[in-house]
């Protein structure tokens, strides 16, 4: 089930919101007729990680935890 609710009437009722969001329903929050944001319950992730899996794909530079050069803060975008 779907239930869309104004932004305005939502702030005050984010318990049940949150309630119906837990039931597995999925609430659409809007300001007018525009959508704004969803509540959607989240579920756990069925997948264990497994540490050490990715070993030797990924590495990290000597200097990873060095400060960074001032002109990377001073350089204009």
């Amino acid at each position: 089930m779907t239930k869309t609710i104004d932004i305005i009437k939502a702030k005050t009722q984010l318990p049940k919101l949150l309630s119906l969001a837990l039931k597995g329903n999925e609430v659409i929050i809007t300001e007018g007729k525009k959508p704004l944001a969803k509540i959607i319950p989240v579920l756990p992730s069925k997948k264990t990680r497994v540490a050490g899996l990715n070993r030797g794909k990924i590495w990290t530079s000597n200097d990873f935890d060095e400060p960074l050069p001032r002109r990377f803060w001073t350089r204009a975008l």
